[in-house]
């Protein structure tokens, strides 16, 4: 159907609008419930409105999987190689994505991972993604000084402990998670540790105190 073939009905939205609601349907209950007719509802719309801003569901389909990709592998590409005084704080940088979900968007990363069970094309997009951050993450360490088969295994340390968080949606506090923050820097890094000033830093970042 084409533009011209859409009879005037007032309000059509707008691509943002579409794309929004399709992520809300997918973070609640997967990629089965994006469909334009039930979207279409939600909002008030008429079916063929969504055909002035999508070509068809394919397309809201890739619309979303690029939404995937923006708010998820490129903040962690850019945490990789922001600026960092030590190697400590290179992965205080990463971690800190993971507690922010304006920077990563892990509720999107999970659906996105689900929805990749049912879609093959999905499936390549994060198995592609999986490699890119992998690579961000061994070129970070490879830059502190870690032999590149040794930076291979350690950035699937970090990584595979940060998915698990979010495949597992594990619960646990800001406060549980930041007194266990050190010794995981310890672990990924192979023992350098985060110091007060670092830590602090990074509490501060994101609004966190420390009790006494």
């Amino acid at each position: 159907m084409t533009a011209s073939e859409i009879p005037e009905t007032g309000w059509r939205g707008s691509p943002e609008i579409w794309l929004e609601a399709a992520y809300a349907a997918l973070i609640e209950g997967g990629i089965d419930q994006v469909r334009i007719l039930p979207l279409a509802t939600g909002l008030n719309l008429a079916r063929t409105s969504f055909y002035w801003h999508f070509k068809d569901r394919q397309a809201l389909l890739d619309a979303l999987a690029d939404r995937w990709q923006a708010r998820t592998t490129v903040p962690l590409l850019a945490a990789c190689t922001a600026y960092a005084a030590s190697e400590a704080e290179a992965h205080l940088n990463v971690i800190s994505i993971f507690l922010d979900r304006s920077q990563f968007d892990d509720r999107l990363e999970f659906a996105v991972r689900g929805w990749g069970l049912q879609d093959a094309a999905i499936a390549a997009r994060i198995r592609a993604a999986d490699q890119r951050r992998l690579g961000a993450l061994a070129d970070m360490l490879i830059r502190w000084g870690h032999a590149a088969h040794e930076a291979d295994v350690r950035a699937r340390a970090i990584y595979l402990t940060q998915i698990g968080y979010i495949s597992m949606q594990v619960s646990e506090s800001l406060a549980e998670r930041m007194q266990r923050i050190p010794d995981y820097v310890a672990i990924f890094s192979g023992g350098a540790r985060p110091g007060q000033e670092e830590i602090a830093r990074f509490h501060a970042r994101h609004g966190f105190s420390a009790p006494g």
